[in-house]
């Protein structure tokens, strides 16, 4: 079936046959990928669902606030394909990330993870925390560097002992779109309840400073983003700053490890991103071993 005759099946909402049509592309690689905007007298997003994205919908965030995620207003299938056809969120990206749009995500995280907080109905809704250790544990077997698996099996550890709470397990700065006083999360190809730093390290781990990064934060709003996430949700479930500050370190260093994985599985260790990420990688976890040694 091809794509008009998808959006010819939408019954949900009214689109002209003279609709323009556009794909979109990866701002990471700018290579085309299922998402396309269907403008007509209103715009749309149409998007192939991928992994457990219709079911994320479906259930645990059609339980939720809606203003911090698309409306989805029909599921399409076809070629054994879902289709979700959703609203387009007129905004900015977190890409260029300034103070008040931070807190508006960090406002729209916190509200959710409330929400979902241990909630035991929604475990084992998609992308669950048994459907994710093995992946965790898969990166851990691709390291090839005694200091990084050491201290990736306490992480591990860490990972297992956390409460859980609804996480968007990519939360990169441009899956968060603000617009209109709000942060509107988007492409929720990951999302379950999973150890509530997930989303938060994600958000903030691969930002710099530098002025032509592809992901820009100051490191002020790093720390104001790690305080204001403290203040706003965690030090009313019991957890303490300083065990914050120890937690949030281990998966940074998790996802510092990510290109590391990536250059040792695909034998790539020549890639640019291998060879920005291991230094990284070996000094946070030499931060984390000096910590634990004095502790």
């Amino acid at each position: 079936m091809e794509l008009k005759e998808i959006i010819a099946s939408i019954d949900a909402v009214q689109i002209p046959e003279q609709a323009v049509i556009t794909q979109l592309k990866h701002p990471e690689d700018n290579e085309p990928y299922q998402v396309w905007t269907i403008q007509g007298h209103d715009r749309y997003i149409l998007k192939e669902a991928k992994e457990y994205e219709a079911e994320i919908y479906q259930t645990i965030l059609s339980t939720l606030n809606k203003d911090s995620f698309p409306v989805v207003y029909q599921t399409a299938a076809a070629n054994g394909k879902k289709y979700l056809l959703m609203e387009y969120i007129e905004g900015k990206d977190l890409c260029r990330c300034s103070r008040s749009k931070l807190t508006l995500a960090l406002d729209a995280l916190i509200s959710m993870q409330r929400e979902t907080w241990e909630n035991q109905d929604l475990m084992d809704l998609g992308y669950s925390f048994e459907e994710s250790l093995p992946s965790r544990q898969k990166r851990g077997k691709y390291l090839n560097d005694p200091l990084l698996e050491k201290t990736y099996q306490k992480f591990l550890e860490l990972y297992q002992s956390l409460p859980k709470a609804l996480c968007h397990d990519d939360l990169l700065p441009f899956n968060v779109i603000v617009s209109d006083g709000r942060a509107v999360l988007i492409d929720w190809e990951y999302g379950g309840l999973l150890p509530y730093p997930t989303s938060f390290a994600r958000l903030i781990a691969h930002s710099e400073e530098a002025e032509n990064a592809l992901f820009y934060m100051t490191d002020a709003d790093k720390n104001f983003a790690i305080d204001y996430y403290y203040e706003h949700l965690l030090k009313e479930k019991g957890i303490t700053y300083s065990q914050w500050r120890s937690t949030l370190e281990y998966f940074l260093f998790f996802e510092y490890c990510e290109w590391v994985f990536v250059g040792n599985r695909h034998g790539a260790t020549d890639s640019p991103f291998y060879q920005k990420y291991l230094p990284i990688a070996r000094h946070q976890a030499r931060k984390l071993v000096s910590v634990d040694t004095q502790s």
